[in-house]
């Protein structure tokens, strides 16, 4: 049986310039409440750009949390109001310098169901011109470029370990067979 939680009281612990952290007091069945804590995120895209000669365009730049660099799809958070496609483009285009003419999407996902309400919009990239990148004023990646066979491969043995460049590479995978 699903039961539908009702949220009774929110109580809001840090507003900061991307995630919000909230406690949210919730109604259980038989008179019970409980609390859930949670990450509030506007959202993201990633996008995987192929060329028409196989190769991946992936950035690799520290991540604070792991302690290391992580080699992943470009990618970054929407702002308020901004459609995801527009979004894909412009981050694609911010960290690699490729200027996409189109985005496929493959679809969106949520990449923590127990705390977090982040969306995920994925798109793939075949049909792009080299431009200029313009990272963030904080934002130090390095631009990979890799066969696209082998980039599975990574993916398939553990290598790649992050959730967005999983997902957008085997959906890319079976999109493109």
């Amino acid at each position: 049986m699903i039961i539908k939680e009702e949220t009774i009281k929110r109580e809001v612990i840090y507003e900061g310039r991307v995630l919000n952290y909230v406690v949210d007091t919730v109604s259980l069945p038989g008179n019970k409440t409980s609390t859930r804590e949670m990450v509030l995120h506007p959202g993201g895209v990633g996008v995987l750009a192929v060329d028409y000669d196989g190769y991946a365009y992936l950035v690799e730049q520290f991540r604070k949390p792991y302690e290391k660099a992580i080699l992943e799809i470009p990618a970054g958070k929407r702002d308020k109001g901004e459609e995801p496609a527009d979004c894909g483009k412009r981050e694609l285009t911010e960290e690699t310098g490729l200027v996409a003419k189109e985005l496929i999407s493959l679809g969106e996902f949520y990449p923590s169901v127990g705390y977090t309400n982040e969306i995920i919009h994925l798109y793939f990239a075949k049909d792009f011109v080299c431009g200029t990148s313009n990272p963030d004023e904080d934002e130090y990646v390095d631009i990979v470029k890799i066969p696209f066979e082998k980039l599975f491969t990574m993916v398939m043995d553990g290598e790649i370990k992050d959730g967005k460049t999983i997902a957008a590479v085997l959906k890319a995978k079976n999109l493109m067979e």
